[in-house]
């Protein structure tokens, strides 16, 4: 059991909560009783459960305290003057917000993906000192728009930090900050830097950029513009995704395209 395992699981008891024969008070979910309960599924004897609790137990307040900072729960009991305990208030007792119950409505599948982008974070992470400060907000912005379910600014944020990239790499390869910023700034400004990154790359290399950084763009630039875009979910994470294979590629080729 880790925190990821933690959020999968009362993700699913957001939906579906079975707290057995204890009941949850005044709460929505009430940690313990939901664990006992399932873990008496799995034909646990009592002293299996509690060690288990023990064990267990810590990885789901702070799954629950994730979920209460990202506005999908909150401590306390559901309603004025409902039955509350000392231990509900200490941390064992969380409610469903407005915002959580529309975001526990909008995919099913959000039951194993939410933990996907923490993944991403960690993935991301390592790139954030070779392609600078300008990569690192916009990348976590874009997993932190993911799982607020914001995904037009997931794909803005994912393209953004796709230019990031693309900036550090030129600078880099010209070693001239001031130049680059003032073509990428001019009529063209994106495509004229790419053509200082790709230009003389070899054929692979440049089909294998274009091919990471089409969609990209292309819903970056949709997500800014005023129409509706049909952007969701599955765009928001394919960009994801991408933004993570695009860092990548990049790294590892990094002595062609700056050469």
């Amino acid at each position: 059991m880790n925190q990821e395992d933690a959020t999968k699981i009362l993700i699913e008891w957001l939906r579906d909560p079975d707290h057995g024969s204890f009941g949850s008070y005044g709460y929505d979910v009430y940690l313990p009783h939901l664990l006992t309960t399932s873990l008496r599924k799995r034909r646990m004897d009592e002293q299996q459960i509690h060690q288990t609790l023990s064990e267990w137990m810590p990885h789901f307040y702070a799954a629950a305290w994730d979920l209460c900072r990202r506005g999908i729960i909150r401590p306390g009991v559901y309603t004025y003057q409902a039955q509350s305990t000392e231990s509900g208030n200490a941390g064992d007792g969380y409610s469903i917000t407005p915002f959580g119950r529309t975001w526990i409505e909008e995919s099913d599948l959000d039951s194993y993906v939410p933990t996907e982008p923490e993944r991403f974070s960690k993935m991301l992470k390592p790139y954030h000192q070779k392609f600078g400060s300008g990569f690192g907000e916009r990348s976590q912005e874009a997993i932190r728009c993911y799982g607020a379910h914001a995904y037009l600014a997931c794909c803005a944020m994912c393209g953004a930090a796709s230019e990031s990239i693309l900036l550090a790499t030129a600078i880099e390869k010209i070693n001239d900050e001031q130049k680059v910023m003032k073509t990428y700034s001019g009529s063209n400004g994106r495509s004229r830097v790419e053509n200082i990154v790709i230009g003389q790359a070899s054929a692979r290399v440049q089909r294998e950029f274009r091919g990471l950084t089409t969609l990209l763009k292309y819903w970056r630039d949709t997500s800014a513009h005023g129409h509706k875009t049909g952007i969701g979910d599955n765009e928001a994470y394919t960009s994801l995704a991408m933004l993570l294979r695009f860092a990548i590629f990049t790294n590892d080729n990094w002595a062609e395209l700056t050469g």
